[in-house]
């Protein structure tokens, strides 16, 4: 069963990763558009960008953690009767 968990949560922070490294490169591109409207405050902090991205990594996590958990509930048999 750890290995159905295991592999259901792999699958969901690879998706969750490459949206987070997709989204950084296109912040990175958009705040040196916006520089000059942002008044007292960095365009690339990487403070915010590490909390922003390790928020976004927990959440994929715990998002993919559940339907995981239920996967390895069901009796294989039976889930595959219905396909």
């Amino acid at each position: 069963m750890p290995l159905v968990i295991g592999l259901v949560v792999r699958q969901g922070l690879t998706v969750a990763l490459i949206g987070i490294t997709v989204g950084i490169c296109l912040t990175l591109f958009v705040t040196r558009l916006l520089s000059k409207l942002l008044y007292g405050v960095a365009p690339h902090d990487p403070f915010v960008f590490g909390a922003v991205s390790l928020t976004l990594i927990a959440v994929g996590g715990v998002a993919s953690l559940l339907p995981a958990r239920r996967a390895t509930r069901v009796d294989p048999l039976v889930a595959l009767r219905t396909e």
